[in-house]
């Protein structure tokens, strides 16, 4: 069997990520967003304590101001949506939040941080459920169903895969 990176029609499979991004370019860029960079890295911009509560929502982008015969770009309002109580934190740190932004970016594409005040949907993470130790004689029967599988790499995955699903489905 060939385990290389092909998928069923014979190319390469490409990750989830590399092909949604294209996917989202028409509404992203009609929010202002060139890409979807600054939507999908905002909690590593922004850090942990607005990463869930603080969304991104467009950028305003003024006209370009010609100078010497140059059009040269000025900083965009970034637009934010927020709960009341992160709307009062975020602005005592709305420089620190642009300048982490504009570091992101390279140059200084933000200029100022208008925030809405609207609800946000923080997601709830759920927390996995312990799974139990297998016994010996799970072990010993899962050792036999794998040991025809050469594949080391193989092996070990459904090794890790086949013990959660005996564990799951046989309660002790």
């Amino acid at each position: 069997m060939n385990w290389d990176n092909r998928g069923p029609s014979g190319g390469a499979s490409r990750p989830l990520a590399d092909l949604i991004g294209k996917a989202m370019q028409p509404a992203f860029r009609k929010r202002g967003f060139a890409t979807a960079d600054l939507v999908a890295s905002w909690p590593d911009i922004v850090g942990e304590r607005y990463g869930e509560r603080v969304r991104p929502e467009r950028l305003l982008w003024p006209r370009p101001v010609e100078r010497d015969g140059e059009a040269l770009p000025e900083p965009a309002t970034l637009v934010v949506n927020t709960d009341g109580a992160t709307a009062l934190m975020l602005t005592h740190e709305l420089p620190q939040v642009i300048a982490r932004i504009n570091a992101y970016f390279g140059w200084a594409a933000i200029g100022r941080i208008r925030i809405v005040q609207k609800p946000v949907t923080v997601p709830v993470r759920r927390r996995r459920p312990e799974i139990r130790p297998l016994t010996g004689d799970e072990q010993a029967e899962l050792d036999r169903k794998l040991a025809g599988v050469e594949h080391e790499g193989l092996r070990k995955a459904l090794e890790k895969l086949g013990s959660q699903v005996i564990a799951r489905n046989r309660r002790a």
